[in-house]
């Protein structure tokens, strides 16, 4: 029964790590591309500060993918 809650906890890091990250870089993308249309002279500044969100928003994910890992160690 143990296992079985470790199982359920690691799949639940996973879904949770991924969603709501990949949500955020949907977001953010769009916003980005609407700020670039909205003034092209500035979208050099944008896109370094989109990459630099989204590589912290890829962190993230990579943590959950961590836990999880941890949690499976476990069983």
């Amino acid at each position: 029964m143990e296992k079985a809650i470790i199982a359920i906890a690691a799949a639940l890091a996973i879904a949770i790590s991924t969603i709501f990250p990949a949500m955020a870089q949907g977001k953010t993308a769009s916003a980005a591309m609407e700020s670039i249309a909205r003034q092209p002279d500035s979208a050099k500044e944008i896109r370094s500060t989109l990459i630099i969100s989204l590589a912290m928003i890829e962190a993230i994910t990579i943590y959950g993918l961590l836990v999880a890992f941890m949690l499976i160690g476990k069983i």
